[in-house]
């Protein structure tokens, strides 16, 4: 099988799902921290950059011009810090600008690089007749190093209530809120709000060799897409009757009750994946895309069948895939509104039908 290139994102057919409704139990509070205060809350680990988040990807001139802004006394956006549970600010938006700020205090712009140097934050990029362009920071008066330090910056603090009524508020904050240049896709945000074990395992899971055959991308897809499918795999195994559409919320909620993946589900899941997707992988070639590109919910159907029978053989997989593949019903619940909780149940239903010979 010929493998995709490392940089191709996983291609899926879309899927329609219904957008659920949300009632946010939060605390929302203004604030208006110093830059030097922001700074040094983040060498201090009080504000951190979370490990979800993206890179720091400004530029020098970028990053000046943010500067310039400050001493000039112009308007710069507020940014969004999220109150953890060890009561430590993640930055859910505004890491560029803070990031920026502190390395400007610095002296140096960006991290180190590969040889244990850092470049010399020089404002760059301004019009020629600004009065800061070339200057560092502690080439700066006294009066514009104290302006820039004393200069505040609006900071939204968001904390999720506890009780919680609705334990997907969160995701739904980052989702709505991350306006970074790239968007948080939905499980690199379950991955920051349900964190636990389980976001390790389940990238232990994802990275299994024959499961990247199967997917046909060596390394693991950019937006995660391949790890939300491997989580959706295990929030219906074993469970699928007990599904509820839309399929967002279900996987939130699935994320959130197996933080620890230490259920007995979750064991057997960890042991019957690496069987199941290497039984797949070297019996059928380019499985799961009757239109070209991977259909999950086809995907869906097939592995929770192989999942939760152990008895399947390769000969029998290869020819009973081969007739699930022509079958009438089963491809209707391929099409349309593929998350809808009768379609996902009814797709499983038949898969179990077609491959293990009636057996539900």
């Amino acid at each position: 099988m010929t493998m995709q290139s490392d940089d191709v994102e996983l291609e899926t057919e879309e899927e329609g799902d219904e957008t659920p409704f949300v009632e946010f139990d939060i605390s929302v509070s203004p604030a208006d921290p110093t830059l030097e205060l922001l700074a040094n809350k983040v060498r201090q680990n009080d504000i951190i950059v979370p490990f979800y988040q993206r890179k720091y990807v400004w530029k020098i001139e970028q990053a000046s011009r943010l500067i310039e802004s400050f001493l000039m006394g112009l308007p710069v956006p507020q940014v969004f810090l999220y109150v953890n549970d060890d009561d430590q600010l993640e930055i859910i938006d505004g890491q560029q600008r803070i990031m920026s700020v502190k390395y400007f205090f610095e002296g140096y712009f960006g991290e180190t690089d590969n040889h244990g140097k850092r470049q010399v934050f020089r404002l760059k990029g301004l019009s020629e007749r600004s009065d800061y362009n070339g200057k560092t920071f502690s080439e700066l008066s006294t009066r514009d190093q104290r302006r820039l330090h004393n200069t505040s910056l609006r900071a939204i603090h968001i904390k999720q209530l506890k009780p919680s009524l609705r334990n997907d508020s969160v995701f739904h904050i980052f989702q709505r809120l991350n306006t970074g240049g790239t968007q948080l896709k939905p499980q690199e945000i379950r991955n920051a709000v349900y964190r636990g074990n389980i976001v390790d395992e389940l990238r232990e899971l994802n990275i299994n060799s024959d499961w990247r055959k199967i997917l046909g991308i060596s390394n693991s897809d950019k937006n995660q897409k391949d790890l939300e499918i491997v989580l959706r795999l295990f929030s219906l195994f074993n469970n699928w009757q007990d599904y509820e559409k839309p399929m967002l919320k279900y996987l939130n909620n699935q994320m959130d009750q197996n933080r620890k993946f230490d259920s007995a589900r979750a064991e057997s899941f960890k042991k019957r994946f690496p069987e199941a997707v290497k039984l797949v992988a070297n019996t059928l070639d380019r499985p799961f895309r009757p239109r070209n590109v991977v259909n999950a919910a086809m995907l869906e159907g097939v592995m929770i069948a192989l999942l939760e029978d152990n008895a399947v053989t390769s000969d029998q997989l290869k020819k009973k895939y081969d007739s699930l593949a022509k079958d009438a019903t089963f491809d209707k619940y391929l099409r349309g509104a593929t998350t809808d909780t009768l379609t996902v149940k009814e797709r499983i239903k038949r898969a179990k039908e077609v491959i293990s010979d009636g057996k539900i």
